[in-house]
């Protein structure tokens, strides 16, 4: 109960943010990118807590569990994006634009710019609904008996979270989700600095470590060389690569920046913030694994972690970082779908002229739509694969679809509108039909295909489609 008492308070102090802030929302532009008004340190907080999310928390975590020490070089891809992203940040806020797809609709047309709006919208609502999961685990976790059976459902708790995130979004949009980041990733890095050297002590230390992993049958747990293959290392870390150089979630933050030397400066600050974090995350996964044996409750190590082994006021803080930071991740990646719907389909093709009070209410409203898409999304994923393998589809989906086009957009002068096109139909389809489609299976030998996830293919044909139709069509052009 005082785990749930302090959630509760928290969630009460987000709604009253929320409720202050939309009392300020008069144009799209508050709504949308908090009135372009962040200060860079205010940027640095809403894109930690943005990108710190379930995949981190639980999707690396978990990953941990399984594989140990070795799981620390999953951050590589993200942070080695990010350092590339901290030359495009500056470039990209001088636009001043709202939306991904409104960069490339300004480069290569309206077809370009349809097709990145339905890769995006696609490839977030899977990112939405593994976050209601996600709230979903925490809440069941919680709110058990003496027994440690659950007191509801997982699909009661689901609802419970998706409706609590719905609505917050629905509220003040940006201009409240950037101030409670800053809450959020001032609260996540205290935890886990307090966490990581606790879980340390009540695990023995290293020889403690290395005890109970042996009497477990995971003695590779303490090992960091030759977990993962080359092959792996790619699975995992491409994706997260390839999304944060284009992640729409970012550009809307740059977009939201006072100048373009401020976006620059808040990137460059964020690598060593998403390193610190995703690190400490991943180490306190690791060393609090040692303490759980049952695999059922190592899937979600952190959750569990923190009510088990930290002291009550401890582990109360921390599950309320997880919760702020599954709530922070599903808002961003619920405004952002909403905000390129209102601003690439229904201002640029349907009513040009609409009124700022009614571009706002529809913003809510597909806001309120898309959450319940990806509520269903949610139920059917369910009893699906971990967090961590949602996690890397979603983001092979847009990076693979957006980014290569998004780039080129940016820097190079050569590409060309079918080039886009091209690329975009290549990355999307390629990653739906990768495991899905049998006769993938039958084209591509098992030595390559069984260790292939989709995200190299993906890429690949989005390039070679960016590429080849540039050339083809350069010329003409």
């Amino acid at each position: 109960m005082p785990y749930l008492i302090t959630i509760f308070i928290y969630l009460f102090a987000l709604v009253a943010m929320g409720i202050y802030k939309s009392r300020h929302v008069k144009t799209m532009s508050d709504f949308a990118v908090a009135g372009r008004n962040l200060s860079p340190w205010i940027l640095v907080g809403t894109m930690l807590a943005t990108w710190i999310g379930t995949g981190s928390i639980l999707g690396n975590a978990g990953k941990a569990y399984e594989t140990g020490m070795a799981a620390l070089i999953l951050p590589l891809g993200g942070v080695m994006g990010i350092v590339l992203l901290t030359r495009i940040a500056g470039r990209a806020r001088r636009f001043e634009r709202y939306t991904v797809p409104e960069i490339i609709g300004d480069r290569f047309g309206h077809l370009p710019r349809l097709l990145s709006v339905v890769a995006l919208v696609l490839a977030y609502l899977v990112i939405v609904s593994y976050q209601y999961n996600a709230g979903g685990t925490v809440i069941s976790t919680i709110l058990t008996d003496e027994s440690g059976k659950a007191l509801l459902s997982p699909g009661v708790a689901t609802l419970i979270a998706a409706v609590f995130i719905v609505a917050y979004t629905m509220l003040a949009g940006l201009l409240s989700v950037a101030y409670t980041d800053v809450v959020n990733g001032i609260i996540m890095t205290l935890a886990l600095a307090v966490a990581l050297p606790l879980f340390w002590i009540k695990a023995g230390g290293w020889s403690g470590m290395e005890s109970a992993f042996a009497a477990s049958g995971r003695p590779g747990h303490m090992t960091f060389h030759g977990i993962y293959s080359g092959m792996d290392i790619i699975n995992f870390c491409l994706p997260p690569f390839l999304l944060v150089l284009g992640d729409a979630n970012m550009f809307q933050r740059f977009f939201a920046c006072k100048d373009a030397r401020g976006a620059q400066r808040a990137t460059t600050i964020l690598v060593f913030a998403v390193l610190l974090i995703e690190l400490m995350i991943i180490a306190s996964a690791w060393v609090s694994s040692s303490l759980i044996p049952d695999a059922a409750n190592g899937k979600h190590v952190l959750i569990y972690s923190a009510v088990r082994f930290l002291p009550l006021p401890l582990g109360a803080i921390m599950l309320t970082t997880i919760v702020g930071i599954i709530i922070s991740t599903a808002d961003s990646y619920l405004l952002v779908p909403a905000t390129t719907l209102v601003r690439d389909i229904y201002l640029t093709h349907i009513n040009p002229q609409a009124s700022e009070k009614r571009i706002v209410l529809l913003s809510r409203l597909i806001v309120l739509g898309l959450g319940f898409l990806a509520y269903l999304v949610s139920r059917g994923f369910a009893e699906s694969a971990g967090f961590f393998e949602r996690a890397l589809y979603a983001y092979t989906i847009y990076g693979a679809a957006i980014t290569p086009a998004l780039l080129a957009a940016l820097f190079w002068k050569g590409a060309t509108k079918m080039g886009a096109v091209a690329s975009i139909i290549a990355g999307t389809l390629t990653t739906l039909l990768w495991k899905e489609a049998g006769f993938v299976r039958h084209i591509v030998p098992d030595s390559i295909y069984l260790q292939l996830d989709e995200v190299l293919p993906a890429i690949i044909m989005s390039v070679l489609g960016l590429v080849i139709g540039s050339f083809l069509t350069r010329r003409r052009s």
